[in-house]
């Protein structure tokens, strides 16, 4: 899968294709929709692919005091859209410039003289450019003078409700780790690198991995029952803490994996999370012989869920 960072790295090769624009935030059911729809029409037409993206998302932009938690990370979001057979994924960048960019101007400059698109797939609930003028409509009467066709769907339901990023981050706030998976159409993954720590897990014989997460919020905090890939051929099962660790007096947000009978060193080794179950919320303990004995039980019933 090719990744095209902005507008001017397009060459005339990446002009001719089918595209779909969006956040494609957790790349959830209702979007490999879009994008099963996507691959049928490139196969059709004998085009590539193309996803349109944008960093920041448009939340993040104008509210970046209220944004949402992201659910997936740049690298995440890109790692999942090549599984679904995407080509090319055109990431623009989301600032004052482009927030002010026309919805006629969107699709003359991206759509038309940027990707020269054959065919555009998008839900029935897109906005683009400036204050969202742009619509579904808008873009189907460009495609009419412009030699283009739009598909829209509408939105992919799952017990009667709308399957949304929203949804999922609700779930997962929640702890329900069952629709989330449900919703994702798989379970719910956090990647990262393994740094060093502060090493104190180890003196209460709980060694850790710690994962800088690298965003300002995470849609998930608390105790959970987890495997680890990456490092094996098979998943390693584990426990993980990902929040502010108030018994040590954290600052910022990050994920600690131990993994069950395993004392291996992995530092620098790029790992996949699978949260499988939520054991509790993160808490404060007076000491650390409280933490250890709460871990203790922890460590019981995430074997528990893992081998249930």
């Amino acid at each position: 899968m090719e990744f095209i960072r902005h507008l001017s790295q397009l060459r005339p090769r990446h002009r001719g294709c089918v595209a779909t624009i969006g956040n494609f935030d957790g790349v959830h059911r209702g979007h490999q929709m879009l994008l099963q729809r996507l691959l049928q029409h490139a196969t059709a037409l004998h085009l590539p692919t193309t996803v349109m993206i944008f960093e920041p998302q448009p939340t993040e932009f104008f509210m970046p005091e209220y944004a949402p938690a992201r659910l997936t990370r740049l690298r995440e979001k890109l790692m999942t859209l090549r599984l679904y057979g995407v080509d090319r994924v055109l990431c623009m960048r989301f600032d004052p410039q482009f927030a002010q960019c026309a919805a006629d101007d969107f699709i003359r400059h991206l759509l038309i003289d940027g990707l020269q698109v054959r065919h555009v797939v998008i839900g029935d609930d897109f906005h683009f450019g400036r204050g969202r003028e742009g619509t579904v409509s808008t873009l189907a009467r460009a495609g009419e003078r412009h030699g283009f066709t739009v598909e829209s769907y509408p939105a992919f339901l799952l017990n009667g409700e709308r399957v949304s990023s929203t949804r999922i981050r609700q779930a997962l706030a929640q702890g329900d780790m069952q629709l989330a998976y449900e919703l994702l159409g798989r379970p719910y993954t956090v990647c990262g690198r393994v740094g060093y720590g502060q090493q104190r897990g180890r003196t209460i014989g709980f060694p850790t991995a710690n994962i800088a997460l690298h965003r300002l919020k995470s849609p998930i905090s608390g105790v959970f029952a987890v495997y680890l890939h990456g490092l094996h051929d098979c998943p390693l099962p584990g426990i993980a803490n990902l929040g502010m660790r108030p018994t040590v007096g954290g600052k910022y947000h990050l994920l600690e994996v131990h993994l069950f009978d395993i004392n291996e060193m992995f530092y620098g080794q790029y790992v996949e999370i699978e949260f499988v179950k939520k054991i509790r919320d993160e808490q404060r303990f007076e000491s650390f012989s409280a933490l250890k004995i709460q871990i203790e039980q922890d460590v019981i019933q995430a074997k528990q869920a893992l081998l249930s």
